[in-house]
């Protein structure tokens, strides 16, 4: 007559149990640690409030761009933008002029370049 053991009837009554919490932990692990969990949710508002920043730097120069594009109009150029570019261009000026530089040179989008990160 075979024995039975008696660790048979114990792990088929917390078989079911074991499985329960192991599957509710893993959830709850997600829940918190994942990659969409409770603590990436910091993460993304710091993203998104980075995000924000940029795009406002953006629009800001959008606009500046969007307003020397309507002083270039040819029905009705600006005398002063005209006159600035073109002595950009063919680096000319008058002899009695002094040319002191204002910045880097680089375009408005270069300037909203180092507030996001990848």
């Amino acid at each position: 007559m075979p024995r039975s053991s008696p660790l048979h009837p114990i792990l088929r009554r917390a078989g079911f149990p074991a499985f329960a919490i192991l599957f509710m932990g893993f959830f709850g692990y997600y829940a918190v640690l994942g990659p969409n969990g409770i603590l990436a949710y910091r993460d993304y508002s710091r993203k998104l409030a980075q995000r924000q920043a940029y795009y406002a730097c953006l629009d800001k120069a959008r606009a500046e761009l969007r307003n020397r594009v309507a002083l270039l109009d040819p029905r009705h150029a600006d005398p002063d933008m005209v006159d600035e570019l073109v002595r950009k261009q063919l680096n000319v000026a008058h002899p009695d002029e002094f040319i002191m530089p204002l910045g880097s040179g680089t375009g408005n989008a270069d300037r909203c370049a180092g507030t996001v990160d990848g």
